[in-house]
């Protein structure tokens, strides 16, 4: 079985989640391959900013109304789990309409990688299981 290293992307580069006039989040994401295994980390004060994963509507209108979920505490790390888009907003509404917020499309993971699931499972059949079972995935 390969392994496959995750890679960790600090959202922002050096100067991490905040309102920047010299940095768009969307432009950064779509230079980035996210696969599942990797993670976002946001890097912002506590105090002012927080990072809220919502569903496209309210990403699009900068809604903080309902998020999917909310992190205030300033280094945040999300790990991407499946596939698809994710959407980030501000929990700030007048900094999510300065454009901190950013789209993510997460990818496949990389090469011939297992899922967390089908690891377990083989750990569990012993050595000749192992064997057998990896030639049928």
């Amino acid at each position: 079985m390969k392994s496959v290293d995750a890679t960790e992307f600090r959202v922002g580069g050096s100067d991490g989640w905040t309102v920047t006039t010299s940095f768009n989040y969307n432009q950064w994401a779509e230079k980035n391959r996210f696969q599942v295994g990797d993670s976002l980390l946001f890097d912002y004060d506590s105090g002012k900013d927080s990072v809220y994963q919502v569903n496209k509507e309210d990403y699009d209108k900068c809604h903080t109304e309902k998020p999917i979920e909310t992190y205030k505490d300033g280094h945040t790390s999300i790990k991407l789990d499946e596939t698809g888009t994710l959407y980030f907003i501000s929990g700030n509404c007048g900094n999510c309409r300065k454009n901190e917020k950013m789209v993510v499309q997460v990818m496949a993971c990389r090469g011939s990688c297992n899922s967390a699931a089908s690891l377990g499972y083989l750990s569990c059949l012993g050595v000749v299981g192992a064997f057998v079972a990896s030639l049928l995935l």
